[in-house]
């Protein structure tokens, strides 16, 4: 069994999530509403604490919708909870817990750009600097330069957040 190095604990985690929410309303500030949409499973999650610490300190509206994708094969897989015609226009920040390869971000960034949109930004939590497509993070918790063989793992199990390399 490989051994469990934890990255970022809780506290941590609460602190990077403070901060990206302050980066986001600023790139936000002049807007009525902004939608925040993250990738299944553990994106998904990340966007939901990252709009509650964002609910907090800007007076703009928020949607939280779920981006589904079969990772393993993204092709023509992305969908999402939100019509497009509710997307259109607006500011939509994607968020996923880890840039491994940039192949969820950089598809998910594909289904978005069906329709106009305000402004578009990421989200992640960690960067793990070794990207397959040319795709970066607007909005990260932390840069972490990893081997090939390492893996980052998410856990946001309530009142315990972590993320750990394996």
């Amino acid at each position: 069994m490989k051994e469990k190095t934890i990255i970022l604990n809780h506290e941590q985690i609460m602190h990077k999530l403070r901060r990206m929410a302050y980066q986001i309303y600023e790139a936000n500030a002049f807007r009525d509403h902004v939608v925040i949409a993250g990738i299944s499973e553990q994106g998904f999650k990340l966007a939901s604490l990252l709009r509650d610490e964002v609910a907090q300190i800007a007076p703009f509206k928020m949607t939280l919708c779920r981006v589904t994708m079969d990772k393993t094969n993204p092709i023509d897989t992305v969908t999402c909870d939100l019509s497009l015609d509710h997307i259109k226009d607006q500011s939509i920040i994607l968020v996923d817990d880890v840039l491994h390869s940039g192949t969820a971000l950089i598809y998910g960034v594909g289904y978005f750009l069906q329709v106009p949109l305000a402004q578009f930004k990421t989200a992640v939590l960690v960067d793990r600097n070794h990207k397959k497509y040319p795709i970066k993070a607007d909005f990260k918790g932390i840069s972490l330069s990893t081997s090939l063989n390492e893996n980052v793992v998410t856990d946001f199990s309530q009142g315990n957040y972590s993320a750990s390399l394996v």
